[in-house]
């Protein structure tokens, strides 16, 4: 199968990173998307960041029932911190029946050249960006690698989520419902360093 990696912390996931993934992988040549949740770094205080478990559960009941789209683990069981070439070496190891691509934001596209092996990345990887706002895309070079998704464009983040629990204003339309359920029934992000933090996802 061909499967489009979309990478991230999902702190937590919104409508907004699903509508992104089902727009990718329907209106491209890819079989599925797996949403790749990043754990966190044992380097840094996290303290803006939910526990890696309580994230990834959110994704699972986000993507419940779904064929197209699946959350995966992957990295929580990889050294830290993780590296997108380490995780993708990996996968190739265990999955050698799948052809891997990434799933990337124009603000991501703008940083790739400083990533770990970055030019192992563009050259072996399809890498499907889609545009950000205040992120206009800005090819780094001639690709045939860098495929632009024209997917929807929509003012939702992880921060905005985050700031609106703090606020005490309902998510919802904003969230599936079963992750705001989880949510308000954990009483997440209520405490204050969540609304600290300005998340790029």
């Amino acid at each position: 199968m061909k499967i489009g990696l979309y990478f991230g912390s999902f702190n937590p996931i919104h409508n907004g990173h699903l509508i992104i993934a089902n727009y990718i992988q329907q209106y491209n040549d890819l079989d599925q998307v797996w949403i790749v949740v990043s754990p966190q770094n044992p380097h840094k205080e996290n303290l803006t960041l939910l526990n890696e478990y309580h994230r990834l559960h959110l994704v699972s009941l986000a993507v419940q029932g779904e064929r197209h789209i699946k959350e995966t683990d992957i990295e929580f069981h990889l050294p830290k911190p993780s590296y997108t070439i380490d995780t993708l070496t990996y996968l190739e190891e265990k999955y050698p029946q799948h052809q891997f691509s990434i799933i990337m934001g124009s603000d991501s596209l703008q940083n790739l050249t400083k990533w770990k092996s970055s030019d192992v990345i563009m050259k072996r990887y399809p890498i499907y960006v889609y545009e950000r706002p205040g992120y206009p895309i800005k090819i780094i070079e001639q690709n045939n690698n860098i495929i632009l998704a024209k997917a929807p464009m929509l003012e939702i983040s992880a921060s905005m989520i985050r700031s609106m629990i703090q606020d005490g204003k309902s998510i919802r339309y904003f969230v599936p419902d079963s992750v705001k359920e989880e949510i308000d029934a954990n009483s997440y992000y209520k405490t204050t360093p969540f609304s600290k933090e300005k998340s790029k996802h």
